[in-house]
């Protein structure tokens, strides 16, 4: 089901007996430039939305069902959802986002009705690009709007990372969803996790954000995203041993790491060093590159890039072979500054940061390359950054 806000409307009355729908919502995807893995330790990112989307056309019913159907999954979702009868599965399923999504506003006392919801998308599923928080603050808005339900962008992403927490089963921070939420046309946000504080930061016109998707795909691999949350918990609990004011590692440093490798339990004391490391030093990172792109120093911003997906590589051990190819591919190609995967890892997409007059040229450039050692499944594309999550239609 395409995405373009009259197709999804068309796709809307096809589905459900040709009456219009209520509202049409869309959802931006996002990309992370820098700050991965930091958002459940309260640190900062600096993520920005991108213009592929996830939309949504609804209509209120009169009953306590929500009827959804879409095609933004491998295979068609046509489902029905009784309101009362939703309860956290764990399960991971396309559609447990939208019955996630509803549970936890519901959780957070809002009285919803019943809807039916059509939901369409050009952003690649499973690629690292937030489909899922896109699909979350989607429903979310959609809902809003149908209930006459005031929005506030960071409570809505409160609500949406408890769907994904507490609902589906996967230990995300608030990054994503909030990035979904408070997207600004021509910049990235520098977000901090603790406070939700978000400081949009203009991008340059002559620098250029290239998506490298990889083609592979992965859930959130949970058994080893849980796994390195728990290596950095241990790190944690050795620090604020010594020094009880630290709260998250947002506040801590690395000579209190070095202090404490020693404490570790000999059993996984390297594997935790190395992923609460890679959180001490990403998660100065995103204000630097912030700083490196006002300043234009587009030299540092490729530095800190390249740092970053390095740090994602060897401490937190989330990148994999195909991503770590096409970002140094992107390093060996001509216009580009930096490059490094982005979000939660084990596969997706990588992005590079590329001077826009060279931007198209790196693009196919950088295709054919790839294609020569080995064919790439998924796609490379320039994006723009977009605003937030919002209301297209309201009838």
């Amino acid at each position: 089901m395409s995405a373009a806000p009259g197709r999804i409307a068309d796709g809307f009355r096809n589905a459900f007996g040709g009456h219009a729908p209520a509202v049409v919502v869309r959802a931006p995807g996002r990309v992370n430039l820098i700050g991965d893995h930091t958002d459940y330790h309260e640190g900062f990112a600096l993520p920005a939305a991108i213009d592929r989307e996830v939309q949504l056309a609804a209509a209120p019913r009169t009953d306590q069902i929500l009827r959804v159907v879409s095609s933004v999954s491998d295979e068609p979702v046509n489902v029905e959802l009784e309101l009362g009868a939703l309860a956290p599965t764990g399960r991971n399923r396309w559609h447990d986002y939208v019955a996630g999504t509803a549970w936890a506003l519901a959780e957070a006392g809002h009285e919803l009705g019943g809807a039916d919801i059509a939901i369409g998308t050009d952003l690649p599923i499973g690629a690292g690009l937030s489909s899922s928080a896109a699909i979350e603050m989607g429903v979310a808005r959609a809902l809003c709007a149908l209930g006459r339900i005031a929005w506030d962008t960071a409570s809505m992403a409160r609500v949406a990372r408890r769907a994904e927490n507490d609902y589906v089963g996967l230990g995300c921070g608030i990054m994503d969803q909030l990035a979904v939420g408070a997207g600004v046309a021509g910049h990235a946000l520098l977000l901090d996790c603790r406070s939700l504080a978000v400081e949009p930061v203009a991008l340059p016109s002559d620098l250029t954000i290239v998506v490298m998707d990889t083609g592979v795909r992965r859930s959130l691999a949970a058994t080893e995203y849980d796994a390195r949350r728990a290596g950095c918990d241990s790190a944690l609990d050795a620090i604020r041993r010594r020094w009880p004011d630290v709260r998250t590692l947002r506040d801590a440093d690395a000579s209190q790491l070095e202090a404490v490798r020693g404490d570790l339990d000999p059993a996984d004391r390297d594997a935790a060093y190395r992923r609460a490391a890679h959180v001490i030093t990403e998660n100065l990172r995103p204000t630097q590159l912030a700083a490196a792109l006002d300043a234009r120093d587009y030299a540092e911003a490729g530095r800190l890039v390249d740092a970053s997906h390095a740090s994602l590589r060897d401490l937190y051990e989330v990148s994999c072979p195909e991503l770590d190819r096409i970002t140094a591919l992107a390093r060996r190609t001509s216009g580009c500054y930096g490059a490094r995967m982005t979000g939660g890892g084990f596969g997706g997409s990588a992005v590079a940061l590329v001077a826009s007059e060279a931007s198209e040229a790196f693009a196919e450039d950088l295709s054919a390359a790839y294609d020569a050692a080995g064919p790439l499944t998924g796609s490379v594309f320039t994006c723009h950054t977009a605003g937030g999550v919002s209301v297209l239609e309201s009838g």
